[in-house]
């Protein structure tokens, strides 16, 4: 079977997703643009190379519909017979974008593919595409599935603040050791004429004491029929507590990534050096109300889809989808803390939603070559319960 291989994996900054944010005065695809540009810089690749380009994006509206793919490769100046798709399985998009390009070469096509994701939330904001389906219970809100996980697993506000803030100071440190910089591209703000080139929401100095300040976000929304859902979905739950805030959950950014995925007869033919190859993937999906456990469940699978056991990877990147979500995914794995999210996650650095599959894709990466070791595991999940999971392998 032929092998699907990495060449690259970058990103932008992630900035934050409001007016005023360090990208919000740049449009979707010029972040795709500017990655674009760099990586033909960083590797000896004529655009005519490429083959097809997968990207992630939700909320596929405005700026970004239209099938922003085709128009981010129109936009940066690929050769019109790159075709150009965008998918969305919500937060598990842009690794998804990535799978589809392995598959593609694991189909046995010679092919170079870009993959990636964008979304831009200042721009076009969560739900702006005015979809209907939270007009349902069936449907849960995220923050509020993720006090659902928390009521039903016994977590904390204190055990969920902790974790937020371990994630800040673990962002601050790989900010401060340089340990995004193999893989992040800075951009230019036209409105300031600075480039932006640090993430925008790591507070290292954050505590647990501040955060302890925060009021819950997500109680009102419960009493519109969720609750009285999730006691009948889970006769176990007596009360539901409320503990996630804005201090323990997932940023709002803005933000685009890139992979380079393709086969060793084109890496042959155009001197590319292959980084890694993709082992294995996985997609599943759990009970809706839970909605966000996902994540988890595709980890286990993807294990057990490449014959691995949790000792053969040396490193995860789980996305953080909330606190309790995270703490959950320790508790129910192999693995623990010194392997999971190293550099901090998406509660320090921020979520686009769907960019952060294959960011977290060059993050592994970069932290595997860093410490000399050999394989890495992604997974994320969607709304809904969905879940992503995807093996690397360093070659």
């Amino acid at each position: 079977m032929a092998d699907a291989y990495i060449f690259d994996a970058i990103r932008t900054p992630r900035g934050k997703g409001r007016r005023g944010g360090a990208l919000s005065g740049i449009v979707p695809v010029d972040l795709q643009k500017t990655l674009i540009d760099a990586l033909f810089e960083r590797i000896s690749l004529e655009p005519a190379a490429i083959d097809d380009f997968i990207l992630g994006c939700v909320t596929q509206v405005g700026e970004q519909g239209g099938n922003v793919a085709k128009v981010a490769a129109l936009h940066a100046g690929l050769p019109a017979n790159v075709p150009g798709m965008t998918v969305n399985r919500y937060c598990s998009s842009g690794l998804d974008a990535c799978n589809y390009a392995a598959m593609k070469i694991l189909s046995g096509q010679d092919e170079v593919v870009l993959a990636g994701g964008v979304e831009s939330m200042s721009r076009v904001p969560i739900l702006s595409d005015q979809a209907s389906f939270y007009e349902t219970a069936d449907f849960v809100p995220m923050g509020l599935a993720a006090d659902l996980i928390a009521s039903l697993d016994g977590i904390s506000r204190e055990e969920c603040d902790a974790y937020a803030v371990q994630s800040q100071h673990r962002a601050a440190a790989a900010q401060e050791n340089g340990a995004f910089s193999n893989s992040l591209i800075g951009v230019h703000n036209p409105l300031t004429g600075d480039t932006v080139i640090e993430d925008e929401c790591v507070r290292g100095s954050v505590s647990a004491e501040k955060l302890a300040t925060f009021d819950p976000l997500f109680e009102q929304i419960a009493g519109q029929g969720f609750e009285d859902a999730f006691k009948t979905e889970f006769p176990a739950l007596k009360e539901m507590t409320y503990v996630h805030h804005v201090g323990n959950s997932p940023g709002i950014v803005d933000g685009a990534s890139l992979v380079l995925v393709g086969s060793a007869a084109v890496a042959k033919k155009h001197g590319l050096k292959p980084r890694a190859k993709i082992r294995a993937m996985s997609n599943v999906s759990e009970n809706e109300l839970l909605a966000l456990t996902g994540g988890i469940a595709a980890a286990n699978d993807v294990l057990a889809k490449a014959g691995m056991a949790a000792t053969d990877v040396d490193l995860i990147e789980f996305n953080e989808a909330f606190a309790s979500t995270s703490i959950k995914f320790i508790r129910d794995t192999a693995w623990d803390m010194d392997q999971v999210n190293v550099n901090g996650g998406a509660i320090a650095l921020g979520h686009a939603m769907g960019a952060t599959g294959a960011t977290l894709v060059g993050t592994v990466l970069d932290e595997l070559e860093r410490r000399n070791l050999a394989t890495g595991l992604v997974a994320v999940s969607g709304a809904a319960g969905i879940g992503t999971a995807t093996i690397i392998e360093r070659v």
